[in-house]
């Protein structure tokens, strides 16, 4: 009978740990296969995934013995909390294990999209010197503005900063008198179209709600600096990616980096397919060997706690 399902990739270590302990039934293609999912919670005291397995009210519906969930990242978008509230289903984030691989992602893509020099390889092999079509921008001087100023804006501004890069923050959830602000090197915003007016580079760091669902739309792409930049590695719902690739087309943006999308996959016929300046990753933003092996190790802990601490159903 299986005490721990484990549905999308999780640090080899990290299962190997659990295996120690608990019937452990791992499959990180499994997300694919809803149904197959459902047939086998029958007896999982604990699910474990990421962010390609849906967990909602039907899900656990047809997991009577859960106790627990585990998610493989921050996000929580695809975990209907108030369904497993209800059922008395903790959930357990690994918040904290991949702040250093998001962070050095953001920086990196600030200085590809500045610089815009690293798309030149095909041309230079076949014989093109295209030097001055690649005379970009330094990042130093410029401007990059954190909208959501938690744990992971934090420290995309103190590596930004180090690289003497002007910071500026917005984070409408954090009270004006958090010790976060009192970092000298950051600038806080009141307002978000103050905050997308005075930068170059635009960074997004908060979850998907209704609230922020659009968040950066057409009337805040107009906002934005002409020539500015946007990376997204939070959630693709954050962007509205239609008015993003209106404005790379006009030239408004000078280019955006996008690790996460509404539609994930991204389909092969998707409309970004035809949009210039952008760079593009498969939500990888978070996943470095490094921060598989914190996430697994963190996420491993937590579930065998939550096991503990509930007796058998």
């Amino acid at each position: 009978m299986t005490d721990i399902l484990i549905t999308e990739f999780m640090d080899t270590a990290a299962v190997d740990s659990l295996c120690c302990d608990f019937d452990v039934h791992y499959d990180p293609d499994l997300h694919a296969d809803a149904a197959d999912i459902a047939g086998r919670l029958g007896s999982a005291r604990a699910l474990i995934v990421r962010n390609r397995t849906r967990v909602d009210a039907g899900l656990l519906a047809q997991a009577p013995r859960l106790v627990a969930v585990g998610r493989l990242g921050v996000g929580l978008d695809n975990i209907d909390l108030e369904a497993c509230a209800a059922r008395g289903v903790s959930v357990h984030p690994a918040t904290g294990a991949n702040v250093t691989a998001v962070a050095e992602y953001v920086v990196a893509a600030t200085l590809l999209m500045l610089r815009g020099a690293y798309r030149s390889t095909d041309r230079v092999l076949a014989g093109e010197w295209p030097r001055t079509d690649l005379i970009g921008r330094e990042a130093s001087g410029k401007t990059l503005g954190i909208v959501g100023f938690g744990a992971i804006g934090r420290a995309v501004a103190k590596r930004a900063a180090a690289l003497e890069i002007r910071v500026a923050a917005f984070d409408p959830m954090l009270p004006a008198a958090d010790p976060a602000w009192r970092t000298p090197e950051v600038r806080r915003f009141d307002d978000l179209r103050g905050l997308l007016g005075a930068c170059d580079v635009v960074t997004l760091h908060v979850p998907l709600t209704d609230a922020t669902r659009h968040l950066i739309g057409k009337a805040e792409i107009a906002a934005m600096k002409p020539g500015a930049c946007i990376v997204n590695t939070a959630r693709g719902g954050v962007l509205d990616e239609t008015a993003m690739g209106q404005a790379l087309r006009a030239g408004k943006l000078d280019a955006a980096a996008l690790d996460v999308f509404e539609d994930e996959p991204l389909p092969a016929r998707s409309r970004l397919a035809e949009v210039p300046n952008l760079y593009l990753t498969p939500h990888i933003a978070g996943l470095t060997e490094e921060a598989n092996a914190r996430t697994g190790e963190l996420i491993a802990a937590r579930i065998r706690k939550a096991l503990a601490s509930v007796p058998r159903r």
